[in-house]
């Protein structure tokens, strides 16, 4: 079973919190982690391009010029690929790009990510955060304290005080504990998450 630190804002050391090893100390599955990266990043994607083929680009119904005799190349319509202001060859069109993950797999491909950040020594446990106002300076004084630039600061309640404060802070996201995802465990350089959110992720994923 591992064990981390705990810390308070101020960034000292107020004790050691084990950590399950159901969740924090699995297997890493590089397959499932790539898969479910992948699935979240396809089902992002809008997929509202669009662009016209020669038979939806406007005009180009009469043939520019005679079949022979001209010197010129033969040409049916001037709105065929070749020409300025025509269709499209294999033009894009709205589709769905998304993809289907199991439940167990994305529950599965989560511990994954979240035992690297533990062996790679990037998890973070903090007593609690709690500011009394909004304050981005505040809010910035707590990671130069934790000594972390690039982070995924993971609560267990919604805290406007908290959210507001961190949302202008570059390279780094809030998130609630039933929005944590693979992507942005992988994505940010540390995993911050407060005591309550550690239970509670304890609770649902153990």
């Amino acid at each position: 079973m591992a064990q981390v630190a705990v810390y308070d804002m101020s960034g000292k050391e107020v004790g050691k919190v084990d950590l399950s090893d159901a969740i924090f100390n699995v297997e890493v599955n590089e397959h499932l982690l790539h898969k479910a990266v992948t699935t979240q990043l396809a089902n992002s994607r809008q997929g509202t391009q669009k662009a016209k083929t020669r038979s939806e680009v406007r005009g180009g119904g009469k043939k520019p010029w005679r079949q022979k005799g001209t010197g010129h190349a033969r040409q049916g319509s001037t709105r065929a690929p070749q020409w300025t202001g025509g269709g499209v060859v294999f033009a894009p069109v709205p589709r769905d790009y998304s993809q289907k993950m199991n439940k167990k797999e994305k529950r599965a491909a989560l511990k994954s990510a979240l035992t690297s950040r533990v062996q790679d020594e990037k998890l973070i446990i903090l007593d609690s955060l709690k500011f009394d106002e909004i304050k981005t300076k505040k809010f910035v004084e707590v990671m130069k304290n934790l000594n972390i630039d690039k982070a995924l600061v993971v609560l267990n309640d919604h805290d406007d005080n908290v959210i507001m404060s961190a949302r202008n802070v570059p390279k780094v996201k809030t998130a609630q504990t039933n929005e944590l995802n693979v992507f942005d465990v992988l994505k940010y350089q540390t995993v911050v998450l407060t005591r309550d959110a550690l239970n509670t992720v304890e609770e649902v994923y153990a």
